[in-house]
C-alpha cells in the first residue's frame, strides 16, 4: 500500500442488521479497534444508520450509506437523497455496487449523475467497479474497467477525482469463496489508478480499495499490495471479531 494514503476499511452490510444488532455490533467493534489509525467506515441499512451514527460519536469510525438518488428531492418513491442522509450524519455512500448493476439495473448514467451529487453535498463516494467471470476469462478486465471509470467520473474533473474512493470489486469473487489472487487484484488496481492519472492529477492519492471475498486471512496478503489501500468487506463484516481482524491487519 502506498505509505502516504491512509488505509480504508469499509463494511457493507448489505441487506442485514436490525437496528438492535447494528448496536451490538458497534458496541463490540469498538474497543478492538481503538488503536487504529485507518479510516474505518461502517455501511448499514438506511434503517440502522442512525443507530450506527449516535454510537460512533467520538471514535475514528465514519458511516456510510449504501446507495443514494442522484436529486435532491422529487417524485421518487423508495428513494433516499444525499441531503437526508447528511443531515442524519452519514459521511459517504457506496455507489455502484455490483448487486445494484446487476440486481437493481443501476446504470453507469445514473452514476454520472449521482457521483457529482454526492461530491457536492460533502459526501465522499465509494464508487464500485469491476468485471464479470464472463468479461475476466475473455481477457477484457481493463477494457470493462476503463469503461467504467470514465463513464461513472465524466462529471467530475480531474481535481475533484481526490474525494473518490474507488472499490475494486471483480464480480466472480464476490460471494463466491473465489477471491482474486493478490497479484490479480494489484494488477487491476494499478490500471484503476493509471486510468485516474490520466484523467487528471489526483491518481496518486486516490484511495483504491479491494472487494471480494475478503477475510481476516487474506486481508493482509491484499492489502500489502503497492496499489491496493483497503478493502469493502462484505461477509465477514457481520462479525465484529472478523471485521476487527481485517482492520487490524493494516
Amino acid at each position: 500500500m502506498g505509505s502516504e494514503r491512509t488505509p480504508y476499511i469499509a463494511a457493507n452490510w448489505k441487506m442485514h442488521k436490525t437496528v438492535a444488532e447494528a448496536g451490538e455490533f458497534v458496541d463490540a467493534l469498538l474497543p478492538q479497534i481503538a488503536a487504529t489509525q485507518s479510516d474505518v467506515v461502517i455501511c448499514p441499512p438506511f434503517t440502522a444508520l442512525t443507530a450506527v451514527v449516535e454510537r460512533r460519536y467520538g471514535t475514528a469510525v465514519k458511516v456510510a450509506a449504501q446507495n443514494m438518488h442522484e436529486e435532491a428531492a422529487g417524485a421518487y418513491t423508495g428513494e433516499v437523497s444525499a441531503a437526508m442522509l447528511g443531515e442524519i450524519g452519514v459521511e459517504a455512500v457506496i455507489l455502484g455496487h455490483s448487486e445494484r448493476r446487476q440486481l437493481f439495473g443501476e446504470t453507469d448514467e445514473a452514476l454520472a449523475r449521482k457521483v457529482p451529487a454526492a461530491l457536492a453535498a460533502g459526501l465522499e463516494p465509494i464508487l464500485c467497479v469491476g468485471e464479470s467471470e464472463e468479461a475476466r476469462d475473455a481477457g477484457q478486465t481493463e477494457a470493462v474497467l476503463e469503461q467504467q471509470l470514465q463513464a461513472d467520473l465524466a462529471g467530475v474533473d480531474g481535481s475533484a477525482i481526490a474525494g473518490v474512493v474507488i472499490a475494486y470489486e471483480p464480480i466472480w469473487a464476490i460471494g463466491t469463496g473465489r477471491t482474486a489472487t493478490p497479484e490479480q487484484a494489484q494488477e487491476a488496481c494499478a490500471f484503476i489508478r493509471d486510468t485516474l492519472r490520466i484523467r487528471g492529477g489526483a491518481g496518486d492519492s486516490v484511495r483504491i480499495l479491494y472487494g471480494g471475498s475478503v477475510k481476516p486471512d487474506n486481508a493482509a496478503e491484499l492489502m500489502a499490495q503497492a496499489d491496493i489501500d483497503g478493502a469493502l468487506v462484505g461477509g465477514a463484516s457481520l462479525d465484529p471479531a472478523d471485521f476487527a481482524a481485517i482492520v487490524k491487519s493494516t
